[in-house]
């Protein structure tokens, strides 16, 4: 297993991401003070029933996120009820959502 971390910048703040990585399958996340988005393997709707803020980005096994660096290039394809009223939408580019999660 591995795990590499990047800083983001946002006009609201930082957001850092993290990836672990084992052979064949990665998990990548990026989290702020306000929430943090997702690869499609964790589940958003029970982390909102924690009371977090939590959205996913696009990924397929046919087209992965694969990398910290890829992350950045996605776009939001759900967000919970929470990350819904911080502004995240389905489309919305993670640029964009970076800045809503700092």
């Amino acid at each position: 297993m591995e795990i590499y971390t990047k800083t983001y910048q946002t006009p609201n703040g930082l957001v850092e991401g993290v990836q672990t990585k084992w052979a064949g399958f990665n998990i990548l996340l990026a989290t702020g003070s306000k929430g943090f988005l997702a690869c499609p393997a964790i589940d958003v709707d029970a982390c909102g029933r924690y009371g977090v803020a939590a959205a996913i980005v696009e990924s397929t096994a046919d087209n992965p996120i694969g990398t910290l660096e890829r992350f950045a290039d996605r776009k939001i394809t759900k967000a919970n009820t929470r990350a819904k009223a911080l502004g995240i939408r389905q489309g919305m580019s993670v640029i964009d959502a970076f800045a809503l999660i700092a």
